[in-house]
């Protein structure tokens, strides 16, 4: 049998076992907080990975449909810079700078064997057509920039010349209708998308 001391002893004990009120407060809002960081971070990173995503498959969709492009022009006999369609093409003549939304590119020194890369201006579309034939692809959609080929320099400057040791730019620039163009969130971040490359071919005379 217990004495009255003993239970005066251990009746503390058994109260201090159990949480307080403002304890199991403090804890709850400890939780409360952690679970809104992590909620938080979750949204962050989904929000994150949605414009990556639309950055990196624009670029990546506009690497592969350039790179016919690009071995076209490395393999090239006569590279031509200006302006055109399906139908017809006008190389800037010299004195002006070369640029312009088309290229015409000949494989040997046939003039009559060539393939045309055009900005078609009514739907924002880089198209290839080949001489003689009906058929145009699609190289790159909703371009937003129509002078897509320079010849330039070594340095990078546009030159006023067809000369023969020349490198030839391209320029893309082009959006993705998932999101509109305006400022996007508090990183301002843009639906906007530009790849830029230069070839040179591998044969010069």
């Amino acid at each position: 049998m217990k004495t009255a001391w003993a239970h005066a002893i251990e009746h503390p004990r058994k109260r201090r076992t159990a949480f307080t009120l403002p304890e199991m407060m403090i804890a709850l809002s400890i939780l409360t907080m952690v679970l809104a960081g992590i909620l938080s971070s979750h949204l962050f990173g989904v929000k994150m990975l949605e414009i990556t995503k639309a950055k990196l498959g624009a670029s990546d969709g506009a690497r592969k449909a350039i790179s016919t492009l690009i071995s076209e022009v490395r393999s090239a006999k006569i590279i031509l810079v200006g302006t055109g369609n399906q139908g017809s093409f006008t190389e800037v003549v010299d004195g002006y700078p070369q640029q312009g939304s088309a290229i015409q590119i000949y494989g040997s020194t046939n003039t009559n064997s060539f393939v045309r890369y055009f900005w078609d201006s009514t739907d924002k579309i880089l198209k290839r057509a080949v001489n003689g034939g009906s058929a145009v692809s699609v190289v790159a959609q909703s371009l937003t920039n129509s002078l897509l080929f320079t010849s330039e320099d070594f340095t990078g400057t546009i030159i006023t010349n067809n000369q023969n040791n020349r490198v030839i730019g391209v320029v893309l620039q082009f959006y993705q209708i998932q999101y509109p163009i305006i400022l996007v969130g508090p990183g301002n971040y843009y639906d906007f998308y530009q790849l830029r490359t230069r070839i040179t071919r591998r044969t010069l005379e």
